[in-house]
């Protein structure tokens, strides 16, 4: 038993001995192998970087030799084109040394014949010495005395003559003249059809029901009172079906009111807050559309350009009026008689049309100076860099400013042929409107007052004060002051009513 397990560990001993040399040897080998094939890497990979060297270097070569190429290419076109500069420049040079050659000999010509022609002038000169000497011992005159009684002579023929001649002249040039403006103006006045001018100063809104009456009065008359107050016009609600008829002699405050009037029945939202609103975007709104009225003035015309400030004031021409003719349609209708007459006269033809379309421009602007509204557009044409002949022609229109070119002849003639045609004008709404403006200008003439508006077709003025620059008891010393002040300066039939109007309103805002 015990010999077996001594061979059996002496068998152990020996395979594992054998084991250990067995992998011993393995791992010999893997290593040589291990070895060989990184060599054969290292040397696949040195063969590949110089191949790629190799290839790298030939492109390089190639591309030198391209670029060495294209240089040469260039080189050669360079050099030919600067043999070809050199060659004009050669060829010019050849011209212009021809050139000096012939002007050498003309100047030389030129100077012989200047030489011959003093010669010539001396001899004529020597001569005509020897015939006057002559003349005077046949006359027993000497050439003084001769050349006066001569010219003395000619004078008095000249002078008949010429005054005849003048006469005549003069004579036919004002039948021409005449007959020739006949001709123009004409021509013009039936070359142009225009509208006749109506005295409207009220107009009507229609309503969906009559219940809407009520809702537009409101409670105690608030809604119609605000209304009223915040633009200026009469509201009349009668016994008229389905409608509220607005009085007003200013057209934009009844545009403004009819605009107002119409979106807040639209929207059927109507108190004071709310019609405040809709006064204040019906402003805005009113702006644009003056611009766009305009604008489409200025496109009918063909005027190609004009300054801001005179675009928006030419708009609200459409809501002035003169003797009851549309102050726009005035000028439009004056643009296009003035072009007409500068064709036929021989006038600038773009000056004239644009000088008549502005000539009444300072109608729209509200000025204190004491200055007619003829130079009150001319300043500000002038402000706007208008051409001086547009300015004179707008300032000349009423004799305001000397005409000073045919231009500001032609809009006067424009100017009185677009307001005297039938039709044009109605003198009586004019004087009525000139009677309202100047109720409205002595409200306003008073210290604390923020508006006044005359309504009633002139029989009522109402004034509104600032609270906070008049009291209730100075409301009414101001109420007799503006009442005295119209008696004193204004004639009107009957009576007129001044409502001074104080209201305090108090906001305050919950956060």
């Amino acid at each position: 038993m015990p010999a077996q397990l001594t061979w059996i560990v002496l068998s152990l001993a020996a395979g594992i001995g054998l084991g250990w040399l067995v992998r011993w040897l393995y791992a010999r080998l893997e290593l040589a192998s291990s070895e060989q094939k990184a060599q054969r890497i290292v040397r696949d990979a040195k063969q590949d970087a110089e191949a790629m060297q190799r290839e790298a270097v030939l492109e390089t070569k190639d591309e030198l030799l391209r670029e060495r190429n294209q240089m040469e290419r260039e080189t050669r076109a360079r050099r030919s084109e600067a043999q070809r500069h050199e060659q004009r420049l050669l060829q010019k040079e050849e011209n212009l040394e021809k050139r000096r050659e012939a002007f050498e000999r003309q100047e030389k010509q030129l100077i012989a014949r200047d030489r011959a022609m003093v010669e010539r002038e001396e001899e004529v000169s020597r001569a005509s010495d020897r015939w006057t000497e002559e003349l005077e011992q046949v006359a027993k005159l000497t050439a003084d005395q001769a050349k006066k009684l001569l010219v003395s002579s000619l004078e008095d023929d000249a002078r008949h003559e010429a005054q005849a001649l003048i006469h005549n002249i003069e004579a036919e040039a004002r039948q021409t003249a005449d007959r020739k403006a006949r001709a123009v103006v004409v021509s013009a006045m039936q070359r142009l059809a225009s509208e006749t001018t109506s005295e409207v100063s009220v107009t009507s809104v229609s309503l969906p029901n009559d219940d809407m009456k009520g809702r537009i009065i409101g409670r105690e008359g608030r809604n119609i009172r605000t209304l009223e107050n915040l633009t200026g016009v009469d509201i009349i609600i009668d016994d008229t079906p389905e409608a509220v008829v607005l009085s007003c002699f200013d057209p934009l405050r009844k545009e403004t009111a009819r605009l107002s009037l119409e979106r807040l029945v639209s929207d059927g939202r109507i108190h004071p807050a709310r019609i405040e609103e809709i006064v204040r975007k019906v402003h805005r709104d009113l702006e644009k559309t003056i611009e766009e009225d305009a604008e489409r003035v200025l496109f009918d015309l063909e005027i190609p350009s004009l300054h801001h400030d005179l675009v928006m004031t030419l708009g609200r021409l459409k809501y002035r009026t003169s003797y009851g003719q549309n102050q726009l349609a005035h000028a439009k209708e004056t643009a296009q008689l003035g072009a007409m007459i500068a064709a036929e006269t021989g006038g600038n033809i773009q000056l004239s049309k644009r000088a008549s379309l502005l000539h009444d421009i300072g109608k729209a602007i509200d000025s204190d100076e004491n200055l007619g509204h003829a130079v009150t557009g001319m300043e500000l044409a002038r402000r706007c860099g208008e051409d001086e002949v547009v300015c004179n022609a707008i300032g000349a229109h009423h004799y305001d400013v000397e005409p000073a070119g045919i231009e500001a002849i032609i809009v006067q003639i424009a100017d009185t042929i677009s307001a005297s045609r039938p039709g044009a004008r109605r003198e009586s709404l004019d004087n009525y409107l000139k009677r309202l403006e100047n109720l409205e200008r002595i409200a306003t003439g008073h210290s604390g007052v923020e508006r006044a508006y005359a309504i009633q077709a002139g029989r009522e003025l109402r004034v509104m004060v600032s609270t906070e620059r008049v009291s209730d008891d100075g409301a009414r010393d101001l109420g007799r002051q503006v009442a005295k002040q119209i008696e004193a300066e204004l004639k009107y039939p009957g009576r007129i009513k001044v409502t001074v109007i104080r209201e305090t309103r108090v906001v305050e805002y919950a956060r």
